[in-house]
């Protein structure tokens, strides 16, 4: 078994994040003195097991540059496209086609560092790819597609999960999976889902449901209590 191909993230950051309200994107707004961008990379950079981290950023921005973190030698930067797909694939050409490329949410500071390390350990000793993923607990409403916001049915939560991050692939499969989906105008939502639309089934590594993504603004208050409670478990 191979397992001296290297480990490198990826953070798609190129988006705007349009439900934030918000005058800046949202992986610039500030949790403490840090922004959230600042945390999540700061959870990669420390890792022991990831080698580089390639922060994709808009072509437009003007914010990452002027962060101290910029400048971190694990730190390399590209600019990203359109959708996410796009954006991890830009990311992808930085690596050699043989690693594994963890990708992961700008807007997902509060990862906890172990479960970063059972999926990496997962994966290499399966030779899989796989996922950060939680167990849904609550009841799930499927509702009709009329957009009346009736109740068709409930789902069966025995096996249905929420999917997160980090997620780890092969350089090569991913970006293979990631084009043809693109090619035929498949919507890929995540990089688990360009993998499915290849035939492939990529492992679900359970984590805790504190990792959670900053999407609105009712999320910064939660993610600044996960953060401070993280910081205090240490």
């Amino acid at each position: 078994m191979n397992t001296t191909r290297k480990i490198s993230a990826i953070v798609p950051a190129a988006g705007v994040g349009f439900r934030m309200n918000s005058q800046i994107p949202k992986q610039y707004i500030k949790i403490g003195s840090l922004t959230i961008l600042e945390h999540t990379l700061t959870k990669l950079i420390n890792h022991p097991q990831i080698d580089s981290v390639v922060v994709v950023i808009n072509p437009n921005d003007e914010l990452f540059n002027t962060l101290t973190i910029a400048r971190h030698p694990k730190i390399k930067v590209t600019y990203g496209g359109a959708t996410r797909a796009d954006s991890v694939l830009a990311g992808l050409t930085l690596l050699d086609a043989n690693d594994w490329a963890l990708v992961h949410d700008a807007a997902r500071p509060c990862v906890a560092m172990e479960d970063i390390s059972r999926l990496i350990t997962t994966v290499i000793n399966t030779q899989r790819g796989g996922i950060l993923a939680t167990r849904i607990s609550d009841t799930i409403k499927q509702a009709y597609p009329d957009d009346d916001n009736q109740i068709a049915k409930s789902l069966d939560r025995s096996y249905l999960w929420a999917a997160a991050t980090p997620q780890l692939f092969n350089v090569a499969e991913l970006t293979s999976c990631l084009q043809q989906a693109l090619q035929n105008h498949v919507a890929i939502t995540d990089e688990a889902s360009a993998i499915e639309y290849c035939g492939g089934h990529p492992l679900l590594v359970e984590c805790r449901r504190d990792n959670i993504k900053i999407t609105r603004p009712e999320d910064v208050a939660l993610a600044t209590f996960y953060l401070t409670e993280h910081n205090l478990e240490r």
